[in-house]
């Protein structure tokens, strides 16, 4: 359906009135994850040993297109699925996701890696921020930290699926091709999925609009783009708290995508070991959300993100403190426990204060500014590593981690009545 469409009385909000098309939504961003986990485990493993990339700065690159594709992205991906509809969005990211597969297979020269990574990261901007606003749209208000953490469960179970079958096949095969093949299967299982089988939703976030009591007096419907982005990310104290956060929980992401793996080659890991360390930081994280997502709706969200953003801060700390394959597959569990306790929680707090008819606006800009932690955290991790060693980069992301968390405990509010906390049933 178009944007500007007439609302449908059809369009009933909840999980259980529109599970069908939920759950192929969540099928969806599994193989959204998958695309991007084909890189996990084997990409900083090519950067060394394929094209002999040896400042980590330099094999961080990739880390960095990435994150600023994405980022951007993101901003755009709101603001074109409110003026055109969300499905012509998310097929759009697929398309772009085609030549990643190829260019990671056959590119000659570390370049076309970089190229190749600003093409996944235009294309996870597309397709994870439209399946992220479609969920929210079906559900409503009640069950939307259910819907996130189902949604970003179903990506990051993907992550980790892929990032151990790839380490696996790496060991068996070598880097290149068999990995890759792998990530271009998902890519055209996703588009035909998206093609044939996803339903616009669009009209259901109207629907919930003309039902929506706004938080406070500025997060009314009648905002610009420009308004939605500075309430986002600097006047609304809940809003901003959770852009800070997301932001500092990719940063340490990316730091974990692109140094993990050389500090653990470095410390003699097996390939299979590394494998096994790159899925279970994602695989604890995807299926934490399952229960996390659904806990937020109950008590609330905001000492849910607290919470988690020291744990993951205790997780990196221990990685640093180590040297062996025990102490860094714990930490590697508080890790993924710890973003499973943010990420679907920060995703519902922005839904939570922002009005459905620019919330896909502000859901891309949250999302601007998260994913630009990848940028952010290859930049400074790459820069800390060639400076100060590789364990030093780490602990010092682990302290930000924690300050931020602190910063959300100061600045956010509880916006418990907004999703039925202490209401009853």
């Amino acid at each position: 359906m178009a944007a500007n469409s007439v609302v449908s009385t059809d369009a009933l909000l909840g999980l259980r009135q529109n599970l069908a098309q939920f759950m192929l939504l969540v099928a969806v961003n599994a193989l959204v994850g998958g695309t991007l986990g084909q890189e996990r485990t084997v990409l900083p493993l090519l950067a060394s040993q394929t094209f002999n990339l040896d400042l980590y700065a330099s094999a961080l690159t990739y880390i960095l297109a990435f994150g600023l594709s994405k980022a951007a992205t993101n901003y755009f991906a709101g603001t074109l699925s409110d003026r055109y509809g969300r499905k012509p969005v998310l097929v759009a990211g697929w398309l772009v996701a085609i030549p990643v597969p190829l260019m990671l297979i056959f590119g000659p020269s570390w370049g076309w890696i970089v190229a190749a990574n600003v093409f996944l990261g235009v294309s996870q901007g597309l397709t994870w921020s439209t399946a992220v606003i479609m969920k929210m749209d079906l559900t409503g208000p009640k069950q939307r930290g259910l819907a996130m953490g189902l949604n970003e469960a179903a990506g990051y179970l993907g992550v980790a699926v892929t990032a151990l079958a790839t380490g696996y096949i790496a060991s068996a095969y070598g880097l290149r091709p068999g990995p890759f093949l792998l990530g271009a299967a998902y890519i055209a299982l996703g588009l035909g999925l998206s093609v044939l089988n996803v339903r616009e939703t669009h009209h259901h976030a109207r629907t919930e609009a003309s039902q929506h009591v706004s938080a406070h007096s500025s997060a009314h419907a009648g905002l610009t783009t420009g308004q939605v982005f500075t309430l986002t990310s600097f006047k609304d104290r809940s809003l901003s708290a959770a852009s800070q956060a997301g932001l500092v929980n990719n940063l340490n992401d990316g730091l974990a995508w692109g140094l993990f793996p050389v500090l653990f080659v470095s410390s003699g890991l097996s390939l299979n070991q590394i494998g096994i360390l790159a899925a279970v930081y994602p695989a604890v994280w995807g299926a934490g959300q399952l229960f996390t997502g659904a806990a937020s709706d109950r008590w609330g969200r905001k000492w849910f993100i607290v919470a988690g953003m020291i744990v993951q801060a205790a997780g990196l700390a221990l990685v640093a403190a180590s040297r062996s394959f025990g102490p860094w597959l714990i930490a590697s569990v508080l890790l993924g426990l710890g973003t499973a306790m943010v990420y679907p929680a920060l995703l519902a707090a922005i839904g939570d204060v922002a009005n459905p008819t620019w919330r896909a606006r502000s859901v891309g800009i949250y999302r601007l500014w998260r994913d630009g932690g990848f940028a952010v955290g290859a930049l400074l991790s790459g820069l800390l590593a060639d400076l100060y060693g590789i364990p030093s980069a780490i602990a010092t992301v682990a302290a930000l981690t924690a300050a931020s968390g602190l910063v959300v405990a100061v600045r956010m509010r509880r916006n418990d009545h907004i999703i039925g906390v202490g209401t009853g049933p």
